[in-house]
């Protein structure tokens, strides 16, 4: 369990922020000089180096808005020219990527985060940028919808890369997209020019997330422990019932992926921000704000108490709760995680994820009252992520957050010699959510919090 550190302030962080942000922008110039786009988008590092894998270019976006995020957080120049430059370059194909559902990764970090910006005057733009990327999100927001599976209630999710039986937990945090393309006043028509609603499909598309990806400790099954999530739910495509839980990239259905965990829990306090800022009216339709807002907010509790009751001391979780290794390992969660054990990696990738949730979570229901357990906790998780074994010295290591994991089952991680497990590398998606969460936390210092739908 984290041992939270009540103590601690977002001030007393600076000078690990200021360090971060330092080697932050000596990595981002590492990779776009010493990368080779031309094998594909960078996933992850083997040997310090960020190599690729082909399967669904989902962390181009990330790359590129972690150059827009150092533009947010230190005001270079070039960071801004070189995220802005690729992002009208080479990002219009995650646009109208009818095959992922990764539009929220890829755009709302890339033309999300320049529209954020222009429109808070951080930089000169004319109407015609501004309206570029708002186009562009407002098309993404619809290839994002249109991914949609109905299940036996007459509801539905967007449905992975898998195909139409498949809800993942991680798509709760793509989302994002339907949400600004929302507020950017879309209308999404499908066929015999029938508009469908991307507010009604995102509230749906959450709903389900929180019904069958998170657990509550209420007998669901022998495995039902409260605030627990299954990586994937996997539904009858006939019929649209729900049939088992299953993962991918965790060990099994029946125990906890931290990295979807994290993406549940930065994904449902995210998406309640999102419907606290909208008229109570538009969520009529969908049950009611008060309803929506409770179903959301009881699956980021959840989530979040199974993070900090399941994570080690210092809140950087093992890559799952229940991989088999770490039955050997003793009392693991009572003492710091340890990244060079001989039985399971660690995720700092999760870890940053799941702390910007912990944080969020606890902002909105208050720092200093019901919300402190959260944020004291995000602070406590931010403090290990951006200090040693894990913030990335090494000026020629590309990475910036060592220690991550991208898929354990399929072996597709770099173990070093002479270790037993993956560790020492980095991923684009660690790396990326960690300059969030460091951006999050220089924002509160500043009085000036930040949302990713505050586009105008």
């Amino acid at each position: 369990m984290i041992a939270i550190d009540d103590l601690l302030t977002p001030e007393a962080l600076a000078p690990q922020l200021s360090r971060f942000w330092e080697l932050s922008g000596a990595k981002i110039n590492a990779i776009a000089g010493g990368y080779d786009h031309a094998q594909g988008s960078p996933v992850f590092t083997a040997g310090g180096s960020y190599t690729t894998r082909g399967w669904t270019e989902w962390t181009q976006g990330f790359e590129y808005g972690s150059a827009i995020l150092q533009f947010d957080a230190t005001g270079d120049p070039w960071f801004l020219e070189y995220g802005r430059a690729n992002t009208v370059a080479k990002m219009a194909p995650h646009v109208s990527h009818f095959g992922v559902h990764d539009h929220g990764f890829n755009n709302i970090s890339t033309y999300g985060n320049l529209l954020r910006l222009l429109h808070a005057g951080r930089y000169e733009g004319g109407r015609w940028e501004a309206d570029f990327y708002r186009l562009a999100l407002k098309i993404s927001g619809a290839a994002q919808a249109r991914r949609w599976s109905r299940i036996a209630d007459g509801s539905g999710f967007i449905y992975s890369f898998n195909g139409p039986h498949s809800l993942f937990v991680d798509t709760i945090r793509s989302c994002r997209v339907l949400a600004v393309s929302h507020l950017l006043g879309h209308r999404y028509m499908d066929e015999g020019d029938r508009e469908v609603s991307l507010l009604g499909r995102l509230v749906s598309h959450v709903r389900n997330t929180a019904k069958f990806s998170v657990y509550y400790g209420a007998g669901r099954d022998h495995y039902d422990t409260r605030g627990r999530t299954a990586h994937e739910c996997i539904f009858n495509a006939n019929d649209g019932q729900f049939r088992c839980p299953n993962a991918q990239q965790g060990f099994s259905g029946f125990t906890t992926w931290t990295r979807g965990l994290a993406w549940a829990m930065v994904g449902f306090s995210e998406q309640i921000e999102f419907i606290d800022a909208l008229e109570p009216a538009v969520l009529e339709p969908f049950g009611g704000v008060a309803d929506v807002r409770e179903t959301f907010l009881e699956a980021a509790r959840a989530t979040c108490d199974f993070y900090i009751e399941n994570s080690p001391a210092d809140g950087i979780p093992y890559w799952d709760t229940g991989a088999p290794g770490l039955a050997r390992m003793g009392e693991y969660l009572d003492r710091p995680a340890d990244p060079h054990n001989d039985w399971e990696p660690v995720d700092s990738s999760a870890a940053a994820i799941g702390a910007q949730g912990l944080g969020r979570l606890g902002n909105l229901l208050g720092r200093e009252a019901e919300g402190k357990r959260y944020w004291q906790a995000a602070l406590t998780v931010a403090s290990t992520l951006f200090a040693d074994p894990y913030l990335s010295t090494d000026e020629d290591h590309q990475g910036l957050i060592l220690h991550s994991i991208y898929h354990r089952p399929n072996g597709w991680d770099h173990v070093p010699e002479g270790s037993k497990i993956p560790n020492g590398e980095a991923s684009m998606w660690g790396d990326y959510h960690a300059r969030e969460l460091a951006l999050l936390l220089e924002r509160i210092r500043s009085g000036d919090y930040y949302r990713f739908f505050d586009l105008g």
